[in-house]
């Protein structure tokens, strides 16, 4: 079975690196599984009733999100190589930056925008 989402540590540390609005699901109370649909307006009830409110990003909002990071510039190739996916990323005028091995491609999406957050290139 693929992960489809990333988990709740995943999270917390995506919250602090990508725009809010880009999440597509949610953690609340520390339960282990999220549910869809995150909403910024039902984040602040959620915070005034003081229950933890953190966005998840799934699969799916995790590839649109790197699509639109300066699509004339970088491209994304996301592969499955001996049983390990590879997400990679080449920049226009400067080559191949980066490739990101892990068992799912959840884990390679995260590492790989972890990466680019160190760089600076988001």
């Amino acid at each position: 079975m693929i992960k489809s989402f990333v988990d709740l540590e995943q999270s917390k540390k995506l919250a602090e690196i990508l725009p809010i609005e880009s999440a597509d699901m949610y953690y609340y109370d520390n339960l282990p599984v999220p549910k869809v649909g995150y909403s910024i307006e039902v984040e602040k009830l959620y915070n005034k009733a003081n229950i933890d409110y953190i966005p998840c990003w799934s699969l799916a909002a995790l590839l649109k999100y790197l699509s639109e990071i300066k699509p004339q510039e970088y491209t994304f190739t996301l592969s499955v190589s001996e049983g390990k996916w590879c997400l990679g990323c080449v920049v226009y005028g400067r080559g191949y930056i980066r490739d990101e091995f892990n068992d799912n491609p959840v884990d390679a999406c995260v590492a790989m925008i972890e990466k680019l957050n160190e760089l600076k290139m988001l």
